[in-house]
């Protein structure tokens, strides 16, 4: 039981590491570039280096499954991480930090997928979700560095180049802490790689069932409302005169530990259709919420806006990779995964990045060589797609049994 124990724990505490190592420097960077007076477009383009190394990670994670342990591949991934963290926080060259974030992104990103995959090697499938919390522990005290550079060093964090040298250390600690992790042969050695399957490609033939082709296109689309939270909302925040984004963002990630707990629940009481749709009501809390963050009801909108996250998150992205369980033949539910990931985190996300920073743009402009925001519209603009992606849902996703998609025998 003891050496049970330490197991958990030194599993727990590679989630923790892992997911600090993101969160430090992802949650500011877009105030750190507004900072930067870089163009709207090569914004999107830094922003979207999260959902290019989406698209491109399986790669790395295919070469890995087949080649080398788990372990060591989990560490490499880190140490080049950290590498490139230390270039971004040493360069003022935009075109250079898309490179070392890009290249960062590409490495970081299969990380998510290989700490589950190595933890569910060791430990029964029940007492994993115990140990990725940890993950979302990890997240939410990314924000304590914020406070301790800012209380205790006397220099600013949010908006700075800082949160990238943290970052680098942080992932060094955690390469050194991987080589010590159980060893993890490769799963799939011998096996044939294709990229079609590695992608989820395949699991395409599932959309020939009308509601799980709803499902896909809306997922797609709800990550264009969704992008201007997760990859704008601390550009708006420093706009505002907050001084711990960080801090404030974490908040929300904080409260998804316990909301995530309620998605269970949900489904079995008012089930899966309903989850997902409080989900996207959520969505239009959040920036209808910020359509009115001004004045006195600055503080109490923003804190909505971000306490909805994890039902957002959790009600309808979790609740779609259940219904994707559900929906897909056994044979096709992990491609159906890695599709579902492709689409919302990968092509949603770029394209999402791209339209709400000329959204962004469109609506705003430069007075004696500082911008102003026209924040309101830009909310209400928001406001209205997460709307008409609500009622999408609501209408075009019909009520069903959710059994398994029967497909053609080839």
């Amino acid at each position: 039981m003891k050496s049970n124990l330490f197991l958990y724990f030194r599993f727990s505490l590679m989630m923790f590491f892992q997911y600090m190592l993101f969160a430090v420097w992802w949650v500011p960077l877009a105030a750190y570039l507004a900072n930067m007076g870089l163009s709207r477009t090569l914004t999107a383009l830094i922003l979207s280096s999260m959902a290019i190394g989406c698209m491109a990670s399986p790669i790395v994670g295919m070469v890995a499954d087949r080649y080398f342990r788990g372990q060591v591949v989990l560490a490499v991934t880190n140490f080049i991480v950290g590498v490139m963290l230390l270039f971004a926080g040493l360069t003022s060259n935009p075109v250079l930090l898309f490179v070392f974030l890009l290249t960062a992104m590409i490495f970081y990103m299969p990380s998510w997928g290989l700490t589950s995959s190595i933890t569910m090697k060791h430990v029964d499938s029940d007492i994993f979700p115990r140990i990725r919390v940890f993950g979302a522990i990890g997240w939410v005290f990314a924000g304590v560095f914020s406070l301790f550079t800012v209380r205790v060093i006397g220099v600013d964090f949010d908006g700075t180049h800082i949160p990238f040298l943290y970052a680098a250390g942080i992932a060094v600690v955690a390469g050194l802490f991987n080589l010590g992790l159980p060893d993890t042969p490769p799963p799939a050695r011998g096996e044939k790689a294709s990229l079609i399957d590695i992608m989820g490609f395949r699991s395409i033939k599932l959309m020939k069932d009308r509601n799980f082709a709803v499902f896909i296109f809306l997922s797609f689309f709800a990550m264009i409302p969704f992008s201007m939270y997760w990859s704008y909302f601390s550009e708006f925040l420093a706009d505002s005169g907050f001084r711990f984004i960080s801090l404030t963002m974490n908040m929300g990630q904080m409260l998804e530990i316990f909301i995530l707990l309620a998605v269970p629940i949900s489904i079995k009481k008012y089930g899966l259709r309903r989850t997902m749709i409080i989900g996207l009501v959520a969505l239009v809390i959040r920036y209808g919420s910020l359509v009115f963050a001004d004045g006195n009801l600055q503080l109490p909108m923003i804190l909505t806006a971000v306490f909805v996250h994890g039902i957002i998150f959790g009600f309808f992205y979790l609740g779609g990779q259940i219904y994707i369980d559900r929906k897909a033949p056994a044979g096709l539910r992990s491609q159906g995964q890695g599709f579902i990931f492709f689409v919302t985190f990968g092509a949603g996300l770029l394209a999402g990045n791209f339209i709400s920073g000329q959204i962004i743009g469109i609506f705003s402009t430069e007075q004696a060589g500082i911008t102003v925001y026209q924040w309101d519209t830009i909310w209400s603009i928001t406001t209205a797609m997460a709307v008409l992606c609500a009622l999408a849902f609501i209408f075009l996703f019909r009520k069903e049994d959710y059994g398994t998609i029967e497909l053609e025998q080839q």
